[in-house]
């Protein structure tokens, strides 16, 4: 007798939850940082089934501590009506002292943001916030972007029928 198929759990125990896809072609990105972020029990089981959304959040310092803001993690349908929270509240960001300083002295720059790139679970099953620091880019910079990765692809298609 053949054994029942055992039913694969749609929550992400650790690897990425959420990704800003769109922030490497929005944003110039050089140096990336990885911080822990302060959630709530629904907040965190919401991520694990993998339904936050990154594309309008970004990240900034406020009272000398580095907050993420309108970042939107729906309210978790199973939970219970005590434990609600406001899908796009500001979260804090963990981060040392010595790092908060130098973004908040790197973002005081004009023209540089604090870009959240992507939400994952580590190996020990804790939320971590994939940060990079970004330039802006100009339209000029993602026509460029976007001819060359054309190329490129045109280019491995020719080099793969030629042989």
């Amino acid at each position: 007798m053949a054994e029942p198929k055992k039913k694969k759990s749609a929550l992400i125990s650790h690897g990425i939850a959420a990704q800003n896809r769109k922030a490497r072609y929005d944003y110039k990105i050089g140096e990336e940082i990885e911080a822990g972020v302060m959630l709530v029990g629904p907040e965190v089981k919401s991520l694990r089934a993998g339904r936050a959304t990154l594309t309008e959040a970004w990240a900034g310092e406020r009272d000398g501590e580095m907050w993420l803001f309108n970042c939107y993690i729906p309210e978790w349908q199973a939970g219970s009506h005590v434990a609600t929270f406001e899908p796009r509240r500001p979260r804090k960001l963990l981060l040392h002292r010595k790092q908060v300083k130098e973004l908040s002295a790197s973002i005081a720059r004009d023209g540089i943001s604090l870009v959240p790139l992507a939400i994952e679970f580590n190996e020990r099953g804790v939320a971590k916030i994939q940060l990079g620091v970004g330039e802006g880019k100009k339209k000029h910079d993602k026509r460029a972007a976007i001819a060359e990765r054309d190329w490129s692809r045109d280019k491995a298609r020719l080099m793969r029928d030629r042989g």
